[in-house]
């Protein structure tokens, strides 16, 4: 908890009984007043490097489609990422895309590991408690998905990929999720894109997921398709029938 008194997750949708819980890491921008910032104008402050836009409102509604609890940050990624193992150097990053973060440069070893003592433990304490406890509600396996979103133009080359279904080490929900997309045609969609395992950032779906042998899928939706209100909540009922399609194929395979 920060000196505001913000603490760095919330856990909304808690009396869903669907056997899946929700992620949303990057949900927020908010930088703790005493950081000033992190030395950053207030336009980076605001921009894709300091949180997911649009992922928050997409999570909100897919939680209330799915009846899922939801699990989202409420501290900026740019403070502490809680996507990321405390050993990763990009989770207190010191640059960020062409962005400079001075606020973090030079941090001690005890200045790093204060941050993720505040603010990764606590979220992922919370993250396994939810689990926990869906899993004992449902009585059957729970379904991880996390949820994401991307910059349409990176290093200035524009990405025409719409959405990308991740996965760590078990890879069934994000390819029936991409098959379903195509048949659906109505998106573009590809498996580990626009990122993968290999870039570092399926740590949520492994430490939660696949360390309990759990179905897990990452969702990246590029974020000039919800970046108002209205087309978060039509990409979340987008997806709410693309995912139920694929948990559904998933668990028939595995009953088979």
């Amino acid at each position: 908890m920060d000196a505001q008194g913000r603490a760095p997750f919330v856990i909304s949708g808690e009396g869903g009984t669907a056997p899946v819980v929700l992620i949303c890491e990057h949900a927020s921008a908010y930088i703790p007043p005493e950081l000033d910032g992190l030395g950053l104008s207030g336009e980076a402050q605001k921009s894709h490097i300091a949180w997911d836009i649009g992922a928050l409102d997409m999570a909100k509604r897919l939680s209330a489609r799915m009846g899922a609890p939801l699990i989202s940050g409420q501290i900026s990624r740019l403070v502490y990422d809680c996507n990321r193992p405390f050993e990763a150097s990009d989770s207190i990053p010191e640059q960020s895309e062409v962005y400079a973060v001075p606020g973090n440069r030079g941090l001690s070893a005890a200045d790093r590991k204060a941050r993720f003592d505040s603010i990764h433990t606590p979220f992922h304490n919370a993250v396994s408690a939810v689990i926990d406890r869906q899993s004992a509600l449902t009585g059957g396996q729970v379904a991880v998905i996390t949820l994401h979103s991307f910059t349409p133009i990176y290093h200035g080359n524009k990405r025409a990929l719409e959405l990308g279904f991740l996965y760590h080490e078990s890879g069934d929900l994000a390819q029936a999720a991409t098959a379903i997309e195509a048949e659906r045609g109505l998106m573009k969609a590809a498996v580990n894109a626009p990122y993968s395992a290999s870039d570092g950032v399926t740590y949520s779906l492994h430490k939660h997921a696949d360390m309990r042998g759990l179905h897990s899928v990452m969702v990246e939706v590029r974020n000039d398709l919800i970046d108002t209100y209205p087309k978060a909540q039509s990409m979340a009922d987008h997806l709410a029938q693309t995912l139920a399609a694929a948990m559904a194929q998933v668990t028939q395979r595995g009953a088979a």
